[in-house]
């Protein structure tokens, strides 16, 4: 019996890193932008989305026919909206002239794909909130001056 308990766990292990090798360069890319943290140095982003692997790997045998990569961005994106508060000062980032929940609503939409519906249904705020924030992320982040311009673009000003 433990033979076999073995030869599971290690399959489980196998079957999750493999995912991760996969997917866990675009989730931590997802969480930095998140966490609005440089992409140089992003502990929090990180720091989420190891918590939401470990949350991934621990369901693992419990997923059935569920995505892995849908699960994970989902348990990221709650983990985040819990604790957006730590991220309201955090500078340097692409989108750190956002909050956090517009930060969470635009990275789900227009960066990962996620309906606005389901986008709606994973923060617990109706559709039209959702469109209605996502727009003026949207604004904002078209509006608002870049500090950060390219080393090109400021030796062609």
């Amino acid at each position: 019996m433990s033979e076999r308990n073995s030869a599971m766990d290690r399959r489980r292990a196998h079957e999750f890193e493999a995912f991760v090798a996969g997917a866990a360069g675009r989730l931590l890319h997802a969480a930095t932008l998140l966490t609005a943290e440089p992409a140089t140095a992003n502990p929090h982003a990180q720091r989420l989305l190891t918590g939401a692997l470990a949350r991934t790997y621990a369901d693992w045998d419990r997923r059935r026919d569920e995505d892995p990569y849908n699960r994970t961005r989902q348990e990221l994106a709650v983990r985040f909206a819990r604790s957006a508060w730590r991220y309201h000062r955090v500078r340097g980032g692409v989108l750190d002239r956002l909050s956090p929940q517009e930060r969470l609503i635009l990275v789900l939409r227009l960066h990962e794909g996620v309906a606005e519906e389901q986008t709606a249904a994973i923060i617990g705020l109706p559709p039209d909130r959702v469109r209605a924030i996502c727009s003026r992320a949207v604004s904002t982040m078209r509006s608002a001056p870049r500090t950060h311009r390219p080393a090109v673009l400021r030796a062609a000003s």
